[in-house]
């Protein structure tokens, strides 16, 4: 193993020197930006006193942003390590249009493209290196970065550490090793999602306990949040795809033939949706990616394997047909949704299967006792998020540690659900479960409580317990909205291994013994598009200004204007074979329709728009803003 590298090279830019200034001429002379957004600033400040930092942002605020500025700021070399070959490349594109050496190195490219971006780097022609961790953690590349300027690390996705470290990546946990060998490097990590615990572990994992931690909220607002019990997934599948018809969305389903399945479903009803799994060819993945990226109204329907990192502004809804792993999962995948700050929504499908099976994927995890308890606490605070009697967004919020009052933006502030005391039907229902035995699932059980006459029933001869036909008044939606209200409350337990049959816990038991209450909501039927249209965002007061610059109604004018701005946009991002976000973010042509640029200094003006891009853009885009005057 290499030795240890030399402390780093601060020869560009001396200490002494006044940042502030040069953070702000960055900002505004690449980016194009007259202002940090909230949140940003003080991030920047910290990795430029050569600081270790952790920061926790929700996507949309501007993540990469902070150490990239840092980064041209600090000079030298800042290794990005990124955990997918699409984040990495739609980065540095990025990057590269606003006129910054930026390169990757990744599997997906041919060796010559590779040792070339290598010689580039090594030649000190390049700010920032892309990396996987598994590239960067090998003997040679660290042995060859040792010999270069290296002043900043940065690990972006940094859950990861958490959430796959110990089995599916581990050379995430191996970044650690960083610190003894670049010592006097500082390491930044960001991510949109990390509760108590896995900012805990990332904490200690890559910086041995010692790190400043910003956390600048996990609230998306603009996101619409809707929880509805499947009952013909399909159906309603349809039904929140009709109400988002001409607009982009992502779907996710828990397997590769569903992901096909649906993807064949939603295409027969006219609605553009394209597949995106790991089991797909290579090629098929990337042309069905950059369908999504770049053509509006295009439905991606994936597994897990599509989203991280991808930076589609407009995906006005995402919908999840199966339950997912944990609550920090959900959130980072609803999160792909409004990412432009207007209104979308979240829709998620569940049932009691959908329970069992990931208690399942827990229980045949490659990891320890310890480890499995966590990730069943985790989705055990996923239900009782799915269960809310009340705000959801307050009881998404309370997880990550933010109080929050009703949001009035999901469907259990819009539609209030009817909260009743289900003690006698909960206690009947363990009557039921201990009567059988304890090891027959939600359906037998039900049977039970609603006196059906069927094989089963007569063949273990369940007619004659004394809970046998005491439920008949409920309909078996009812009983199965109760078991599994009571499944999330703790009062039963899943044999996960088994079929899924249900078992007493200890508080169920206390339940029966009166010592506690139950309550259910009545109306858990409700149908996952029937909530109230879209509302406006919060009000352009209360946001940065590029989010109110976004928010601010256009003319009719204006929006003739846009339309064919983004016309050319999608040209230019086709000619260099880049997503159209690359080129300029949405924010960026409604300030042009706004001001309707005439020449090269007032197109320096736009939002967005740095010297490279003023370089490269503005005599099409001017053309067209005065062709369109005409």
């Amino acid at each position: 193993m290499a030795g240890p590298a030399r402390p780093c090279h601060i020869g560009i830019m001396s200490i002494a020197n006044d940042f502030t200034a040069e953070k702000h001429r960055v900002l505004n002379d690449v980016f194009g930006f007259e202002a940090f957004r909230p949140g940003q600033e003080a991030v920047v400040d910290t990795i430029l006193a050569r600081r270790n930092a952790l920061a926790i942002m929700p996507t949309g605020s501007g993540k990469s942003l902070c150490f990239q500025v840092s980064a041209l700021v600090l000079g030298g070399l800042t290794v990005v390590v990124s955990p997918l070959v699409a984040l990495m490349q739609d980065q540095v594109a990025a990057l590269r249009l606003a006129g910054v050496r930026a390169e990757t190195i990744h599997s997906g490219r041919d060796r010559a493209d590779n040792v070339a971006a290598w010689h580039r780097v090594a030649g000190g022609e390049a700010e920032l290196l892309y990396l996987s961790p598994e590239r960067l953690m090998t003997e040679r590349m660290i042995a060859a970065l040792g010999r270069l300027p290296v002043t900043l690390f940065v690990v972006d996705e940094a859950h990861c550490i958490s959430q796959w470290g110990p089995a599916f990546r581990p050379d995430y946990a191996e970044l650690a090793r960083l610190r003894a060998l670049f010592p006097g490097v500082p390491l930044a990590a960001f991510t949109a999602t990390a509760d108590a615990a896995t900012r805990t572990e990332i904490v200690e994992k890559l910086f041995g306990g010692h790190a400043e931690i910003f956390i600048h909220g996990f609230d998306r607002p603009n996101i619409r949040l809707a929880v509805a019990l499947k009952r013909d997934w399909k159906k309603q599948l349809l039904a929140i795809a009709a109400e988002h018809r001409g607009e982009s969305g992502i779907v996710y389903c828990l397997s590769r033939k569903k992901t096909e399945a649906t993807a064949v479903l939603l295409a027969q009803h006219g609605i553009a949706a394209l597949p995106y799994h790991a089991g797909m060819d290579k090629a098929e993945r990337e042309v069905n990616q950059d369908a999504f990226m770049t053509r509006d109204g295009v439905v991606m329907v994936a597994t897990i394997a599509f989203g991280m990192g991808i930076d589609k502004p407009d995906v006005r809804y995402v919908a999840h047909t199966d339950l997912p792993g944990n609550i920090e999962a959900y959130y980072q995948e609803f999160g792909r949704a409004g990412r432009d700050g207007q209104p979308a929504r979240a829709y998620l499908l569940y049932g009691l299967d959908d329970i069992r099976m990931r208690r399942l994927f827990i229980e045949q995890q490659d990891a320890g006792d310890d480890r499995k308890r966590r990730d069943h606490k985790r989705l055990d605070a996923l239900l009782a998020y799915c269960e809310a009697p009340d705000c959801r967004r307050r009881t998404l919020l309370a997880y990550f540690g933010e109080e929050a009052g009703p949001c009035g933006n999901c469907d259990t502030c819009l539609e209030p659900a009817e909260v009743s005391d289900g003690t006698e039907e909960a206690r009947l229902a363990l009557t039921a479960i201990q009567g059988t035995g304890q090891r027959f699932g939600a359906t037998h059980v039900i049977d039970v409580l609603r006196g059906a006459d069927n094989e089963k029933v007569r063949k273990f001869r369940h007619q004659g317990l004394p809970a046998y036909g005491r439920g008949a008044e409920l309909r078996k939606e009812e009983w199965q909205s109760i078991l599994r209200q009571m499944l999330a409350g703790g009062l039963l337990d899943l044999d996960i291994q088994g079929f899924g049959g249900l078992s007493v816990t200890a508080q169920g038991f206390a339940l029966l013994q009166g010592e506690q209450s139950f309550h259910y909501r009545k109306d858990t039927l409700r149908r996952a598009g029937r909530a109230a249209r879209r509302q406006p965002p919060a009000s352009a007061a209360e946001m940065p200004p590029d989010e109110a610059l976004s928010q601010e109604a256009l003319s009719e004018a204006d929006a003739r204007l846009l339309e064919r701005l983004k016309e050319l946009r999608l040209s230019i991002a086709r000619e260099r074979g880049v997503p159209a976000y690359v080129v300029f973010h949405d924010r960026s042509l409604q300030d042009m329709a706004r001001r309707r640029p005439g020449t090269h200094d007032a197109f320096a003006q736009v939002h967005g728009v740095g010297a490279a891009k003023l370089a490269k853009f503005a005599e099409p885009f001017v053309a067209l803003i005065a062709g369109h005057d005409e």
